[in-house]
């Protein structure tokens, strides 16, 4: 079963407006790092492309300038990167939840106790596997556009934001190129100049043999969602930075 696109979308928080006055006065001695969410369901929570991007970012020598955020902290495939057990495990990847609860019901108030820069979000299959329709996702991924370009009334949107497509699935595969079929005119609908969407294809090139047990991906499918992702978020960091 192919995944769905992972989205990556790029969001600077003018966040000293919502900060308590500890949050103020920790900014004030310590260098505020890029926060990147990985944001999504079991293919972000208990996979190992989190930790092969990760790699990507250290040997981009960006380890000491970025962080992953969200409110799980966790490893569970005890995947084993480059860079060994010091990689950020942070994330907001919940298996199991469908792209359309979590615009609903959860987002905005992920991003209110946990301010990001950065997002990226892959979450589509759960919501195919329950019959939800392509319609229904596709407005989810709207609604949480939307909710992240309104997370701050003085935000500042990172000029890219990335798109990245459902990988396969070993069934109901037609649902899933159905939602990615409509992937591009939607991002460039709801692309703007101060916050543009890209989209990283984790779908073309992935086979059902690259899935571990028909919707995760094995260690193959790791290494092909981490080469499509990885590239867009070093280059969004760098424009970031201003490397």
């Amino acid at each position: 079963m192919f995944f769905p696109k992972l989205i990556l979308s790029a969001l600077a928080l003018a966040s000293a407006a919502l900060a308590s006055p500890v949050e103020l006065a920790e900014r004030q001695t310590t260098p505020q790092k890029l926060r990147i969410m990985p944001l999504g369901d079991s293919i972000t929570e208990i996979t190992c492309w989190r930790a092969l991007v990760w790699d990507q970012l250290a040997a981009a020598n960006f380890s000491g300038s970025v962080q992953y955020v969200g409110s799980q902290n966790s490893n569970t495939q005890n995947c084993k990167p480059a860079t060994g057990a010091n990689w950020d495990q942070h994330h907001e990847g919940h298996s199991g939840w469908l792209a359309v609860d979590i615009a609903n019901n959860y987002l905005e108030g992920w991003l209110k106790k946990t301010p990001t820069d950065i997002v990226m979000f892959m979450l589509g299959t759960n919501d195919v596997t329950r019959g939800k329709s392509t319609s229904e996702v596709m407005a989810a991924y709207g609604k949480m556009v939307g909710i992240m370009r309104g997370s701050n009334p003085r935000i500042k949107i990172i000029k890219k934001k990335q798109v990245d497509q459902i990988i396969p699935l070993s069934f109901n595969n037609a649902a899933i190129q159905a939602i990615n079929a409509q992937i591009p005119a939607w991002a460039a609908k709801l692309n703007t100049t101060e916050s543009p969407i890209v989209v990283a294809d984790c779908y073309t090139g992935f086979k059902t043999s690259d899935l571990r047990d028909g919707v995760h991906p094995s260690a193959s499918g790791d290494k092909i969602i981490a080469s499509r992702v990885g590239p867009l978020l070093l280059d969004l960091v760098r424009q970031s930075l201003g490397k």
